[in-house]
């Protein structure tokens, strides 16, 4: 949410919130005094600040810490709960956004928190918060944050390949479009983003393909739709960043628990 003159404004609202966003739905920018967890129990939440964009498909928790300004977009049908979590609690969870790839016991004690009414403030309440937050610090994070620029010119590159990541234009090309030059965006990748313009692309296309095949597309069709010439070479790539194959990657995020999650939705 963004006030009159399209400032981030300030939200207090710290109530557990479950909702349904429908695909391509925008949550303007926005910060709280209090950090959130986010669970999409189905589709995938993409939260952008200033300094990256991080990916949260199904059977993830995506951690926003307390301050920090945020916008979000659902891709998919997404089914979204959202838990407060107050400063005093948020201590050992880590400084920037991140992404969490969410155990079996995480999912269901951070479930029961939103679906069954309790009073976050119930001995009950506290000690399933204890579990979510040992949970946590034992948790695998996803390595793909996608650094953002703040430089004018570079922002209009990356605004682009954000439209249309499959593009096969050039730096040079697309500096053409924007009228920057290949050298001076070349120049600007290193030196305020610390990597290449093809690393930079390549990282965007790796988020998106979180998000297509937690949907359920095939990986020859990711691979296509997002770029690869062919999907051996995606794989490749896939694998060295994710740490497990596009196949496999994609049979956990469909193994999410379909009941709870149909409970989560009504």
């Amino acid at each position: 949410m963004s006030d009159l003159n399209g400032e981030p404004i300030f939200c207090n609202d710290d109530a557990p919130l479950s909702a349904s966003l429908p695909h391509g739905a925008d949550v303007a920018p926005h910060f709280h005094d209090h950090g959130q967890l986010r669970y999409a129990a189905r589709g995938a939440l993409v939260t952008a600040t200033e300094v990256g964009t991080w990916v949260a498909p199904a059977s993830r928790i995506m951690w926003v810490p307390p301050f920090a300004v945020h916008s979000s977009k659902a891709y998919g049908e997404t089914d979204i709960s959202v838990l407060s979590l107050p400063v005093t609690l948020s201590g050992d969870l880590p400084a920037e956004p991140s992404v969490f790839v969410a155990s079996a016991l995480l999912r269901e004690a951070y479930l029961a928190l939103m679906s069954e009414g309790e009073p976050l403030g119930s001995a009950r309440a506290r000690l399933l918060i204890d579990v979510v937050l040992a949970e946590l610090a034992r948790a695998e994070q996803e390595p793909l944050r996608l650094p953002e620029p703040s430089d004018r010119r570079l922002k209009a590159v990356t605004d682009l390949l954000h439209a249309d990541p499959a593009s096969p234009a050039t730096l040079a090309e697309l500096g053409h479009r924007i009228g920057a030059s290949e050298r001076t965006l070349s120049r600007l990748f290193g030196s305020e983003l610390s990597m290449s313009f093809h690393r930079w692309r390549t990282l965007l296309r790796i988020q998106r393909a979180l998000i297509e095949l937690s949907d359920g597309a095939s990986v020859t069709e990711t691979a296509i739709r997002l770029g690869w010439s062919n999907p051996s070479s995606f794989i490749d790539v896939f694998t060295e960043l994710v740490g497990q194959t596009p196949g496999r990657y994609r049979s956990s995020a469909r193994s999410s628990d379909l009941p709870t999650a149909e409970k989560l939705a009504g």
